[in-house]
C-alpha cells in the first residue's frame, strides 16, 4: 500500500439533485415490495426547476398514487413549500409519468421457470454485467476511510437540519475529506476537508464558515485532525440557489459516493430504482457482504471481490478475488477463494434470499453510502459464516 499516499472522497446530501431522484426511484420501489414483493422495477427519476419525470418498467400487483409518493418524498427531504424553495417543492412541483411494464423477454429469463432458449428454469440474473464488493479495517463499517468521513460530515448536516436547531440551513449539499496514508497504510491525518451547504439569503458568510468548522470537527477524528489541516466551507461565497432548481438531477448519477468513494471499483451499474432480481444491485451487495466477512474474519486488512454474470443465467460467470488484497492477505488467494465458495452462493435466487431482497428496506439505503448502515442486511455479519472463512 506505499503507492497510496492520498485519497479524497466525496459525498453529497440527500437534498442534492442526484440524490433527490434516488430517492424518488427507490420510494417508489419500497412501495411496490410492501405491497407485492414479486414486483420488478426499474424506476429512474429526473429532477430540474418544478419538473419531475419517472421513466422505466415497472411490473407489480401494487395499487400505488405515484404523485403523492412522490410529493411525500420531496417534502420528506425539506423541499416542502415556497418558503424553503420557490421553484422546487413538493406542493407545486410538476409530475410526468412514463412508467411501463417490463419486457416479457426479460421477464421470461429472469422467473424461476422453463423458457424456450434459457438454460434451466432456476431464477436467472436479471442483466449481464460485473459486480465489486470491497471492504477495509480502516473504519468500524470496515469501508475506507475518506468516503466514510465524507458521510459523517453529511448525516450531521442533515440531522442539524432536520432538527431545527439551525434555520438558515437548506437540504441541498457536498462534501469532500482528503486523507493521507502513512507508511503502514492507515490513515494518518486528514490534509483537507470542503463542506459547501444551501443556506437562506440574510445569513452572512462568517457564520456559515463558522458552523461549517465546528460540525467538522465534532464528526470527524480529532487526532487526524491538525493544525495543517484546510478547510474549505462555501468557498464559492454564496450558495442560496440549489438542488433542482440549481441543476438537474438523475437516478444513479452518484454511484461512487453510494459505494467506496473511488477507493474500491465499481462495475458501473447504479443501484437505486431496481428490485433485486437487477443483480447490479444485489450483486454488489452480495459482493459487499462478502468483502466484509473476509476482512472481519482476518483473512486481510483489505479485500475486493468481483463477480460477473450474463442475463439469464443463474450461475455467475466468474467469482474471483482481485489479488489486489493489497498485500495484507494471511492466505492465499486460491484458500480466500475455496472458502468464500463453500460460504456463500452467489446465484440471484440464494442473494435475494440470503438477505432478504425482497422486503421495502432500499429507501433507507439512498442517502450516505449503500455500505455504511449497520441495520442492513449487507452490512450484518453471520457468525456461522465467519467460521468457515476461518476454519476452512
Amino acid at each position: 500500500m506505499k503507492h497510496l499516499h492520498i485519497f479524497t472522497s466525496e459525498s453529497v446530501g440527500e437534498g442534492h439533485p442526484d440524490k433527490v431522484a434516488d430517492l424518488i426511484s427507490d420510494s417508489i420501489l419500497d412501495a411496490c415490495l410492501a405491497q407485492d414483493p414479486d414486483s420488478r422495477v426499474a424506476c429512474e427519476t429526473l429532477v430540474k426547476d418544478n419538473h419531475v419525470v419517472l421513466a422505466g418498467e415497472i411490473t407489480t400487483k401494487a395499487q400505488l398514487d405515484y404523485e403523492a409518493i412522490v410529493r411525500d418524498t420531496i417534502r420528506a427531504i425539506g423541499y416542502r413549500t415556497e418558503k424553503d424553495d420557490p421553484v422546487f417543492n413538493a406542493e407545486s412541483v410538476d409530475i410526468t409519468n412514463y412508467l411501463s411494464t417490463q419486457s416479457p423477454d426479460i421477464a421470461q429469463g429472469v422467473d424461476a421457470r422453463e423458457a424456450e432458449g434459457k438454460e434451466g428454469s432456476e431464477q436467472g440474473a436479471g442483466d449481464q454485467g460485473i459486480m465489486f464488493g470491497y471492504a477495509a479495517n480502516e473504519t468500524p463499517e470496515l469501508m475506507p476511510a475518506p468516503v466514510m468521513f465524507s458521510h459523517r460530515i453529511m448525516i450531521e448536516l442533515a440531522r442539524v437540519r432536520h432538527s431545527g436547531e439551525v434555520s438558515w440551513l437548506r437540504p441541498d449539499s457536498k462534501s469532500q475529506v482528503a486523507v493521507e496514508y502513512g507508511p503502514d497504510g492507515k490513515p494518518a491525518r486528514i490534509l483537507n476537508v470542503v463542506l459547501s451547504t444551501q443556506h437562506t439569503e440574510e445569513v452572512d458568510i462568517e457564520t456559515i464558515r463558522r458552523f461549517g468548522r465546528e460540525l467538522i470537527c465534532r464528526v470527524l477524528p480529532a487526532e487526524l485532525i491538525t493544525p495543517e489541516t484546510e478547510f474549505f466551507i462555501n468557498p464559492t461565497g454564496r450558495f442560496v440557489i440549489g438542488g433542482p432548481h440549481g441543476d438537474s438531477g438523475l437516478t444513479g448519477r452518484k454511484i461512487i459516493v453510494d459505494t467506496y468513494g473511488g477507493m474500491g471499483r465499481h462495475g458501473g451499474g447504479a443501484f437505486s430504482g431496481k428490485d433485486c432480481s437487477k443483480v447490479d444491485r444485489s450483486g454488489a451487495y452480495m459482493c459487499r457482504w462478502v468483502a466484509k466477512h473476509v476482512v472481519a474474519a482476518g483473512l486481510a486488512d483489505r479485500c475486493e471481490l468481483q463477480v460477473a454474470y450474463a442475463i439469464g443465467r443463474a450461475v455467475p460467470l466468474s467469482i474471483m478475488l482481485d489479488v489486489e488484497t493489497y498485500g495484507t492477505a494471511r492466505l492465499s488467494e486460491e484458500e480466500i477463494v475455496a472458502r468464500i465458495r463453500k460460504a456463500f452462493s452467489f446465484k440471484p435466487a440464494d442473494m435475494v434470499s440470503v438477505l432478504g431482497l425482497k422486503r421495502p428496506i432500499f429507501r433507507h439505503s439512498t442517502n450516505y453510502g449503500h455500505f455504511t448502515k449497520a441495520d442492513l442486511p449487507w452490512e450484518q455479519l453471520d457468525e456461522q459464516r465467519l467460521a468457515i472463512l476461518r476454519e476452512g
